[in-house]
């Protein structure tokens, strides 16, 4: 099955960001985006960015254009956010974003009515119910089709990484779950979710495709929902394993993080390099410690079997590819993942504010809904 892939150029930016829809008063999830998306989608008509609806009438998602840098795309997510409050604030909607819910039920939440939702909840049934997450989606360019694959495979490798810095899933359905991500492991039931398979070259992949097409397993690329994966419509690589963060400046560490990272990647293609890659068994094991763990995994990090704690790894990372960050202007965003270790994940935040409280999910959900309107460290009002 011969699949193309777009033109577009190196290293450009795009984001996805998925955001709940919430009562001010209880923290609640409330099923009004179709209230709003329509006029929302209008008016983003002329605009850079985009509102859009999803699976769940509690979820608006935003998105950017073709950013040049980090800058450039989290600006157009930012000016998508002040749309979105311009209809939001006066119909008294909170926003917020996270892996999970806190304490929301799936019974009590509505499917968007659009025809592939139902088709998927149709197939998933239960699971598909349960797709009760939120996350981010990082694109990334790639201006030659044959490095894709290959970027593919050793990105892999630090997916536990991004997994881990985004984690922000530690509730579920008002339980305290153990787990940093829960989203993570919920995730990967849907049908061709989880890690990719290990395809080395565009033929192969294409291969891939025309096997599940033909089965019918699914009708093109675009349900290819691996954690990593090409966006041949785009022509780019798309990172899809971080949880939802509650700051812009979150998001523009952890696209900062991709970007180089490809970028890195795709440098060493053009010396000549063949790229490392990880056995299967070690990224399967690693995507379970990060979602268990979170930044305090310790995970593997080359074929021989070598551990690092993803803290230590992580912070090593971003000084040693802080020259990249500079060439890709982002060198800003880019460091500041370094706050991410020092203030604590979105898991970490989450459960200091739950055990401060007694344990009481309305105010984690308080406490995201006031980090998605001011930032890190907003103040209880």
């Amino acid at each position: 099955m011969k699949q193309e892939f777009a033109h577009s150029r190196r290293s450009t930016v795009g984001l996805e960001w998925e955001i709940m829809l919430a009562d001010p008063d209880t923290g609640d999830l409330v099923g009004r985006a179709p209230d709003l998306v329509q006029a929302l989608e209008d008016e983003s008509e002329s605009e850079r960015h985009t509102v859009t609806g999803e699976l769940l009438t509690n979820t608006i998602e935003v998105t950017s254009g073709i950013g040049d840098t980090v800058a450039h795309a989290i600006g157009d997510i930012a000016a998508a956010i002040a749309a979105v409050r311009s209809r939001t604030d006066p119909a008294g909607i909170e926003l917020l974003s996270a892996g999970s819910h806190p304490f929301a039920q799936w019974y009590d939440q509505s499917v968007t009515d659009k025809s592939r939702y139902h088709k998927l909840i149709e197939r998933t049934q239960w699971w598909g119910r349960n797709m009760m997450i939120w996350g981010i989606h990082v694109h990334i360019g790639v201006e030659d089709r044959d490095k894709v694959m290959p970027i593919i495979g050793a990105l892999s490798a630090y997916l536990p990484h991004l997994q881990a810095l985004a984690s922000s899933s530690p509730f579920w359905a008002g339980e305290r779950t153990g787990y940093a991500s829960n989203r993570a492991l919920v995730f990967q039931q849907l049908p061709t979710a989880g890690l990719p398979w290990p395809l080395r070259t565009w033929s192969e992949f294409e291969r891939y495709l025309d096997d599940m097409v033909r089965t019918g397993v699914m009708a093109d690329a675009t349900e290819v929902r691996w954690d990593i994966r090409p966006a041949p419509r785009w022509g780019t690589i798309e990172v899809r394993a971080c949880d939802g963060v509650s700051t812009l400046t979150e998001m523009a560490s952890l696209a900062a993080l991709v970007q180089v990272l490809v970028e890195h990647l795709s440098r060493r293609l053009d010396d000549g390099e063949t790229l490392p890659t990880l056995q299967p068994w070690f990224h399967r094991e690693n995507k379970w410690r990060a979602a268990r763990y979170g930044l305090d995994a310790r995970v593997i990090t080359d074929e021989g079997g070598t551990q690092r704690l993803i803290r230590e790894h992580v912070s090593e990372l971003v000084d040693e590819l802080a020259p990249v960050a500079v060439d890709l202007d982002c060198a800003a965003e880019f460091a500041a993942v370094h706050e991410i270790l020092d203030a604590g994940a979105g898991y970490e935040r989450q459960l200091k504010i739950a055990d401060a409280a007694a344990g009481d999910l309305r105010e984690v959900v308080h406490h995201l809904i006031r980090e998605f309107r001011s930032g890190p460290g907003a103040p209880v009002v």
